[in-house]
């Protein structure tokens, strides 16, 4: 992430290339459309395209498709978020070029034939009932419908099965051919290839993509009041999820929530909502707090899985621990400490190749730039008890905050 290279084709496609020593190589497309940019009718469209943009282009039958790439040992892969879109390749760093126009054949020709389709409809459907028989994983996108009622980053990425079945072909090709534009996408590569070649190739290939209007229109959610709900669901445990809405990717706050969501309840043993839960009390095997930061707002969550009994007494310990941030618990010593984790986990995270490429991707569209190791570390460094401090009392001022269980 020290260095990369940037070109802008003319047709209005950014390129983003990181050199990388490795045999192993990673490229790939990131668009900036995701489940909130489809209309009420198109719920379920956008992770619909993307699951069925392999099934065949203008050119290649699927079976070519799933082909091309693991003949010579690589991968194609591709996710759908709320608002971005990656479809992507892994392979050996040889095969740069194959990647490349495969990659561009199927944002560009992507066919959608009608079999394939509706086979493909059938797996997402299977997707979605194992998804509804999961709730520890279903109660977060629960939680975002009820915290952005009425608003598109709202619904489930995946839709329903109801709705799907009113998605045709036609419907996928016109949401391609809407959002898959150059000025909506940019290229990434982490490759031990020349930043010429990339550029080279990028030229060939991908300067024959339409450049049309874009006429995204992104509405902020509007602020909902705070909610409690209780829902009867045919489980063993008691699912809950505390939580509140929270600052944008662009708000200069993001960074110290971040880094206060990684000692609340981050990924480490040593969070103090692990500590307090489950090493102490033993009421839990998972309690975690997550932040997702949209580019025009954010969530901010506490969640964890307990007996029925244990609702109250985990729920208090919850309340406990963030009145001790607010309080006088975030000390110079101890801010010292979070960052020096923090920093360790981003230089864990860069071990990995393929999370780097799609960082870069990512950054890249949306800030138009790449922040270094040395600039990261300085931005964490900069962080002030002070600053934690204001961020503290904002983020866990519970009488703004909503809840959600699902309780046997």
């Amino acid at each position: 992430m020290n260095e990369y290279q940037t070109h802008t084709l003319t047709n209005g496609l950014r390129i983003v290339h990181c050199h990388h020593s490795s045999s192993v190589s990673y490229c790939g497309f990131i668009v900036d459309v995701g489940s909130r940019d489809e209309l009420v009718e198109e719920y379920g469209l956008a992770h619909l395209v993307e699951h069925t943009i392999f099934k065949g282009t203008t050119h290649r039958k699927a079976y070519h498709i799933r082909n091309r790439m693991e003949l010579v040992g690589g991968e194609l892969n591709a996710f759908t978020s709320k608002e971005e879109t990656v479809v992507y390749s892994i392979y050996p760093s040889s095969h740069q070029e194959r990647a490349m126009e495969l990659l561009a054949d199927l944002v560009v020709n992507a066919s959608f034939p009608e079999r394939e389709y509706e086979k493909e409809k059938e797996v997402v459907v299977e997707e979605i009932e194992m998804y509804r028989d999961t709730p520890s994983e279903l109660i977060y996108d629960e939680f975002e419908n009820k915290l952005f009622a009425g608003h598109a980053l709202g619904h489930n990425i995946l839709g329903t099965s109801e709705g799907l079945q009113q998605l045709s072909a036609s419907h996928a090709r016109h949401f391609l051919r809407k959002h898959y534009i150059p000025q909506c996408m940019v290229f990434f590569s982490l490759s031990n290839k020349p930043f010429e070649q990339i550029v080279k190739l990028s030229e060939r290939y991908f300067s024959q993509m339409d450049v049309r209007e874009d006429v995204k229109q992104r509405c902020t959610p509007i602020e909902q009041p705070p909610f409690e709900q209780h829902i009867a669901c045919n489980t063993h445990q008691a699912h809950v999820m505390w939580g509140r809405r929270t600052y944008d990717l662009y708000d200069r706050r993001r960074l110290p929530g971040l880094l206060l969501n990684n000692m609340l309840g981050g990924p480490c043993m040593n969070s103090l909502l692990n500590v307090a839960l489950r090493e102490q009390t033993g009421y839990v095997y998972t309690v975690e707090s997550a932040v997702t930061n949209y580019t025009d707002t954010g969530v901010f969550s506490i969640y964890f899985g307990t007996d029925v009994r244990y609702v109250k007494k985990c729920m208090q310990r919850v309340r406990d621990v963030m009145e001790r941030l607010k309080q006088s618990y975030i000390t110079e010593a101890r801010l010292s400490a979070a960052k020096k984790q923090y920093l360790g986990q981003l230089i864990v995270a860069e071990d990995n190749n393929e999370g780097l490429a799609l960082a870069v991707g990512k950054g890249f569209l949306r800030h138009g730039s790449i922040l270094s190791s040395k600039e990261q570390a300085a931005r964490i460094d900069a962080i002030s008890v002070d600053m934690m401090q204001q961020v503290a009392n904002e983020m866990l001022d519970v009488d703004s905050w909503s809840l959600l269980a699902f309780e046997p």
